[in-house]
């Protein structure tokens, strides 16, 4: 779900409202949980009420929570396995830290050819 707007009035109240693509609708597990009919149009919708109780908690806080759910912890310990020491071998063993161009094309490049670089040294290491 993505959030579609903040501070929505109705009914005197301002709101937040999240919405779900229908495809993801459709394939949900939770699906007869979370909605009452099978969906035919569009996704999911739901508002939250904006008052003083949901905003105590800091970022930091909802992101503990995030982290320490059941989803949150099979999330987290698939990001340790397969992207963070690939940034870690491109940042301190080959040394490439810096974007040293301008312009969103020739950043990209200049990613690009840092992750040949890496991705050659991992077809370099499997033939060996």
């Amino acid at each position: 779900m993505w959030r579609s707007g903040v501070n929505v009035k109705s009914h005197n109240q301002q709101y937040t409202r999240f919405c779900g693509y229908l495809k993801d609708c459709r394939i949900c597990p939770l699906q007869q949980q979370c909605m009452r009919k099978p969906p035919i149009e569009r996704g999911r919708q739901v508002q939250f009420i904006n008052n003083e109780s949901r905003k105590k908690l800091s970022y930091i806080d909802k992101m503990k929570v995030k982290i320490d759910s059941p989803m949150g912890r099979r999330q987290y310990s698939k990001r340790l396995g397969c992207i963070e020491p690939v940034f870690g071998n491109i940042t301190v063993n080959k040394g490439m830290n810096k974007l040293t161009l301008r312009g969103q094309a020739k950043v990209n490049a200049q990613w690009q050819l840092y992750c040949l670089v890496h991705n050659i040294e991992k077809l370099q290491n499997t033939m060996h």
